[in-house]
């Protein structure tokens, strides 16, 4: 029978023994619950805004494990063994990575099963980070763009695992120094394993799109996605639904949709979310609260701070009449 658990108490059940190996950096040894299973979870902070777990354990009973939607940070993870099912995303293991990007995580529920191991890494990273490294430009550029979400939906990739992948990976496990060095050389890894990861992605995004050419038939499924996000703003699809429904792969739907429509998936969820919202702000027939809600903003903070971005004032400003300023409405 499988046993249903949140990701609150999932957490609480792999940490119940913890050992603080004596180091010269913050590390903890979580010690999987035996009522739970077997095996540990090793959590480094190499610094403020970066993360790393090292992980290995089974579990005695079919696990099914609810995590509500939440702010997400940049986060990848590869398995050296065993495999993640979760109900949003592809099966990550068997040879498929996971690297999202930071924003907010739709709900999902992931499974684990019955003695089967698992094992590998798992880093996060404070978006911020990665604005120090890429410098200004970078930051700012139409690669990381979409990448880099601050207060809509995250995007999550899953390349397929190379062979140098797997090398950093182990290096990172069998780390060979102790202390400040051994900080300096996970850091170094992690950072290494980030570029690996990355630039599959990166390099997919960037290559031109004016010449894809594109069948008819998806043509049409793709007016299709479009059709259905702009009906789904309260509770739209996540990019792998949107893709089965109009029955396209990931790739084909996020390449064809911009090439057709000339904005990325995100990008015109959230600029039909807007305009949305701004009409029923100029209605004056709800609050901003209620605003926020009806066009899937569940965070006042985070529907505010989109809404600026759009029209260059506040929801507040909109309401009591204000107009909008340095928006163009597609034609």
């Amino acid at each position: 029978m499988t046993l249903f658990l949140s990701c609150d108490d999932f957490s609480a059940l792999m940490g119940a023994d913890s050992i603080a190996p004596e180091s010269a950096i913050d590390e903890e040894i979580r010690l999987v619950s035996a009522q739970l299973g077997r095996g540990y979870e090793r959590e480094i902070d190499l610094s403020a805004q970066m993360g790393l777990s090292v992980f290995d354990f089974e579990f005695r009973r079919d696990l099914a494990i609810a995590t509500p939607v939440h702010e997400h940070l940049v986060q990848m993870m590869i398995l050296t063994a065993g495999a993640i099912d979760c109900d949003i995303y592809p099966i990550v293991g068997e040879g498929c990575g996971y690297v999202s990007g930071s924003g907010i995580s739709p709900a999902y529920v992931d499974r684990r099963q019955k003695d089967q191991r698992m094992a590998g890494i798992n880093v996060h990273l404070e978006p911020e980070l990665l604005g120090q490294l890429l410098g200004e430009d970078g930051w700012r550029s139409s690669e990381w763009r979409e990448f880099v979400q601050q207060d809509d939906w995250k995007l999550a990739f899953f390349p397929a695992v190379t062979a140098a992948m797997q090398c950093v990976v182990q290096e990172i496990v069998n780390v060979p120094y102790q202390g400040i060095t051994k900080r300096m050389y996970l850091q170094a890894k992690v950072l290494e394993l980030l570029t690996l990861m990355v630039d599959p992605v990166l390099s997919d995004r960037t290559e031109p799109l004016p010449d894809l050419k594109l069948k008819p038939e998806t043509i049409e499924r793709l007016h299709f996605a479009r059709a259905i996000l702009t009906t789904q703003l309260e509770n739209p699809p996540t990019m792998l639904e949107l893709g089965q429904q109009v029955g396209l792969s990931d790739r084909t739907l996020r390449r064809g949709f911009q090439a057709l429509f000339q904005t990325t998936v995100i990008d015109y969820l959230t600029q039909q979310r807007m305009i949305k919202a701004e009409q029923l702000l100029r209605d004056r027939q709800h609050t901003v609260s209620e605003v926020a809600r009806m066009v899937g903003y569940g965070h006042l903070g985070r529907f505010a701070a989109a809404f600026r971005r759009q029209f260059g004032i506040m929801p507040k400003e909109c309401l009591a009449g204000c107009r909008s300023h340095h928006f163009k409405r597609p034609e």
